[in-house]
C-alpha cells in the first residue's frame, strides 16, 4: 500500500520526530536520543518519575514530560518497547536521591521491559517502585486485571503521582497513590477504523464501511464488539454503562471523564461525545469534576476513541489543581 505522509525515510521515523519534538520544545525538555527529559530535573528535590513506551502513539508520552508530569520519558521505535537497559540508565539520571517511580503500560513487550529493569534497578541498589496501568475493561475481567491492556488512562495518573511527588510525599506514598489511582479507573476503546503502520502502511484490520467494534485495543486486537455504526450518544450509552458498573460508580460519587482520539477523530466528535457522556453519568446522579478531551494517546489513522473515566476523591481532585507545565497539558 503506497502511502501519502510527510516523511522522509520509513527507517528514521523515530529518531526524526524525536529531534523535531526537541527542536520545538526545547524550553521544556532535552531530548539525549530516545530520552526525553524535563529541563527542571536537574533541579528536583524529590521522587521522579520515568515512563516508556513505542513511539507511533503522539502526543503521548513524550508530550506528557515537563513539570507536573513525567521526568523522563524513554521512547522506543514504532509500537515497540524500548531497550530495558536504556529503560535502567533513565531511571539512573531521573534518581535525585528521593526513589523513582517507574510507570508501564500493561503491554506485553513494555512488561517484559519493566520486569527486567526492575531486576537491574534492585542489583544496583536502586530505590525504584513499579506502577502498572490495566484498566481496559474489554479483554478481561477486573478480578484478572493483569491481562487488561494499558490505555490512556496513564495519562491522568502521571499528574496525580508527580503532584503527590511535588508535595514532599516519599517514594512509597507516591506509589501508594499511584497504584490506588490506576484501581479507581477504567478505560474502554472503539474503532471505525483501523490503524496503519507508519513505516509499511500496512493496515491493522478492517472494519468495513458500515461498522465500528467496541474493546480494539490500539494495534488492532479484536475486542469482540463488531457491530453497525451508531450515534455518538447510542456509542458512549454503551461504553459509559460498561465502565460504570466495573469501576464501579453509584449516585453521589465524583467521576472524572476522558474521551481520548485515536488519532483520527475530530475534536467536533470528541466535544459531542463528552457532552453525552456527562449527560448520561449526571442521569445516574454522578457529578462529572474534571476532565481531559483531546488527542492524547493516538494510534496512526485510527479513528475512534478511548473513554476513561475514575472515580475521584477529594485527594485526587486537590492534586489534579497543582500547576504542570508540558508540550501538551497544561495547568496553572
Amino acid at each position: 500500500m503506497k502511502m501519502k505522509k510527510f516523511i522522509n525515510d520509513p527507517a528514521t521515523l523515530t529518531d526524526e520526530l524525536l529531534e523535531g519534538f526537541g527542536m520545538a520544545f526545547s524550553d521544556l525538555v532535552e531530548v539525549e536520543g530516545h530520552l526525553v527529559i524535563n529541563r527542571a530535573l536537574k533541579d528536583a528535590d524529590r521522587v521522579t518519575l520515568v515512563a516508556f513506551g513505542g513511539s507511533g502513539h503522539e502526543p503521548a508520552q513524550c508530550g506528557f514530560v515537563g513539570e507536573g508530569m513525567l521526568d523522563i520519558q524513554v521512547v522506543g521505535d514504532i509500537f515497540a518497547a524500548p531497550n530495558p537497559s536504556l529503560v535502567f540508565e533513565a531511571l539512573k539520571k531521573a534518581d535525585k536521591g528521593h526513589g523513582v517511580l517507574l510507570l508501564v503500560l500493561n503491554h506485553a513487550g513494555d512488561m517484559l521491559c519493566g520486569n527486567m529493569v526492575m531486576k537491574m534497578a534492585a542489583k544496583a541498589g536502586m530505590n525504584v517502585r513499579k506502577v502498572v496501568t490495566q484498566e481496559d475493561i474489554s479483554n478481561a475481567p477486573r478480578s484478572n486485571a493483569d491481562d487488561r491492556r494499558g490505555l490512556a488512562g496513564a495519562i491522568p495518573l502521571y499528574h496525580i503521582a508527580a503532584a503527590a511527588a511535588r508535595e514532599g510525599k516519599s517514594l512509597d506514598e507516591v506509589a501508594d497513590l499511584a497504584q490506588r489511582y490506576a484501581d479507581s479507573m477504567a478505560t474502554i476503546a472503539v474503532a471505525a477504523r483501523c490503524a496503519t503502520h507508519p513505516a509499511t502502511g500496512a493496515e491493522f484490520g478492517d472494519l468495513g464501511d458500515e461498522d465500528m467494534e467496541i474493546g480494539m485495543g490500539q494495534h488492532g486486537e479484536g475486542g469482540g464488539g463488531r457491530q453497525p455504526m451508531k450515534s455518538a450518544k447510542e456509542t458512549v450509552e454503551i461504553m459509559t454503562n460498561a465502565l460504570v458498573k466495573d469501576i464501579p460508580l453509584e449516585k453521589g460519587d465524583k467521576a472524572f471523564v476522558m474521551i481520548n482520539g485515536s488519532g483520527a477523530t475530530t475534536m467536533m466528535e470528541m466535544l459531542i461525545l463528552y457532552k453525552d457522556c456527562v449527560k448520561y453519568l449526571e442521569g445516574l446522579g454522578i457529578s462529572v469534576v474534571a476532565n481531559m478531551v483531546g488527542e492524547i494517546l493516538t494510534v496512526q489513522e485510527q479513528a475512534g476513541f478511548q473513554l476513561n473515566i475514575a472515580k475521584w476523591d477529594d485527594e485526587f481532585l486537590r492534586l489534579w489543581g497543582t500547576p504542570a507545565h508540558t508540550a501538551v497539558f497544561f495547568k496553572d
